[in-house]
């Protein structure tokens, strides 16, 4: 699973997004959830890609906290 940030097609915004998670359906919903409520901001969930997006940029925060939760994050980007 890989953590990394973009900023391209939101008019320079940046979100942190979360690639490859091996979840779908309501249990992507419920940790995305809890991720966003973590980070405080807000976000939206793909389930069909299974992609996770958060508002800002959160990566090492996110990082940690999947790790906490026995996944093997990356994270990806500069």
């Amino acid at each position: 699973m890989r953590v990394g940030r973009e900023t391209k097609g939101r008019k320079g915004k940046g979100v942190t997004v979360i690639r490859g998670l091996p979840l779908g359906g309501e249990a992507l919903t419920a940790l995305a959830a809890s991720l966003k409520k973590r980070c405080g901001s807000g976000g939206t969930v793909d389930a069909d890609a299974a992609v996770i997006e958060i508002q800002g940029d959160h990566r090492d925060l996110l990082v940690d906290e999947l790790d906490k939760l026995g996944y093997t994050v990356r994270r990806s980007g500069g």
